[in-house]
């Protein structure tokens, strides 16, 4: 198990743009803080989302690229790599591996962060569909993919992919974390990362404090200080 200090490249696989922001925007905070170098990976543009159906047919999609963009800015990163997925059908499928897989030999990460593959039955909103195939994909590609040489070796030949292996996944939005990061020093950056993504959080009438009350849950649960605030993960050792 390594220490989050040690953690020097973070990859983050998502369904959706968004979904590291309210799962872990404040944990990317504190490791681009760190020196480390993270990267997201975003399956779908997340075009069936929001509220405004007049920027459908493409137009949906740009606009939540932009505004993944402008959330990843305020917590540090700018190495945003989209595949181009439909949303609300992903599958579990070996093309979606290979193309996590992919992506995991480029950035060649420590850690990767991406979401539970199980249902939550105490807190559905974590549970789409999207969410757990991409869930179990990514852990998929890691292991045994994204290691083993002799899976899609076209990766290797073709490409000049290695074979790397992770050494650790965290998994968000699942019924039992272990892991809990102090996140107090940067729930604002969480927030403006949040706030960026207008077209899905503009009509929550009070967004700062439905995520402190979420976030200060999980601190209570982490043993932290009352005022503190935290993320949670289950953490998964894959090396």
């Amino acid at each position: 198990m390594l220490d989050e200090a040690e953690f020097k490249k973070v990859l983050m696989v998502v369904a959706h743009p968004d979904d590291i922001d309210f799962g872990a925007a404040g944990t990317v905070a504190r490791l681009t803080e760190a020196g480390a170098e993270v990267a997201y990976c975003l399956v779908t543009d997340g075009d069936a989302g929001g509220f405004d159906r007049a920027v459908d047919n493409g137009g949906m999609a740009a606009l939540r690229r932009t505004e993944q963009t402008a959330a990843a800015k305020c917590v540090g990163v700018s190495d945003l790599r989209f595949l181009g997925y439909q949303d609300g059908a992903v599958e579990q499928t070996l093309g979606l591996r290979r193309d996590i897989a992919r992506v995991i030999r480029q950035v060649r990460p420590d850690l990767v962060i991406t979401s539970t593959p199980e249902r939550n039955y105490a807190r559905i909103s974590p549970s789409h569909p999207d969410h757990r195939a991409v869930g179990g994909a990514t852990l998929d590609a890691v292991y045994p993919d994204a290691r083993n040489p002799y899976a899609f070796t076209e990766l290797l030949t073709d490409e000049g992919l290695e074979a790397w292996t992770v050494r650790e996944v965290w998994l968000t939005g699942g019924m039992t974390p272990d892991h809990y990061v102090d996140v107090t020093s940067t729930v604002d950056r969480k927030i403006a990362a949040l706030r960026a993504h207008e077209s899905q959080t503009s009509h929550i009438p009070d967004l700062d404090g439905m995520i402190r009350g979420m976030l200060s849950g999980h601190a209570a649960a982490a043993g932290l200080p009352e005022g503190s605030y935290a993320e949670a993960f289950q953490r998964v050792i894959t090396a």
